[in-house]
């Protein structure tokens, strides 16, 4: 029993500093584990910082560090993705015409950060059905329905060019 005592009075007076040491060790963890991301292949990341906002430095593939809690990534997707369209649309001649759109979009890698002020991470989501919607909708209001038909080539190299410019 006087052995135990013994024990528990030691450690009383030498566990302060083995709690601050494990406390250390585990901020020091802590702190290492959240120093660092990864930028995967095809993506490029912006950071925000607590203090200043969406920095415009671009962060390509790899390993990165963040301070913890003052800075986070904002990591986007470069590469290119298809998006798709039906739109039910009037042709010259008033005829409803079934038009889909299929249309590939990547954002530009040095506007990352203005994207993302502007229109947050799903900026696909928000611009491009519109943009699609009001260039089909202009181009094929030229046209008759017949003739939509037999210049189909036509039509789509001018639907292309609207939405390249």
């Amino acid at each position: 029993m006087e052995r135990v005592s013994k024990l528990v009075s030691t450690l009383a007076s030498k566990g302060a500093p083995v709690v601050a040491g494990g406390a250390v060790l585990a901020g020091g963890g802590y702190l290492a584990g959240n120093a660092m991301y990864t930028v995967d292949a095809g993506h490029m990341a912006i950071k925000y910082n607590r203090m200043s906002g969406v920095g415009s430095t671009n962060y390509r593939e790899g390993i990165h560090f963040v301070m913890p809690w003052f800075e986070r990534p904002i990591v986007f997707d470069v590469r290119t993705r298809p998006h798709t369209m039906a739109s039910l649309i009037g042709s010259k001649d008033l005829q409803m015409v079934n038009i889909s759109l299929r249309a590939l979009a990547k954002p530009d890698p040095a506007k990352l950060a203005e994207i993302y002020r502007y229109l947050g991470l799903e900026y696909d989501e928000k611009v491009l059905p519109s943009i699609m919607n009001e260039t089909l909708k202009s181009t094929v209001a030229q046209y008759n329905a017949s003739e939509l038909i037999k210049q189909r080539e036509l039509v789509s190299r001018q639907i292309r060019q609207r939405l390249v410019q």
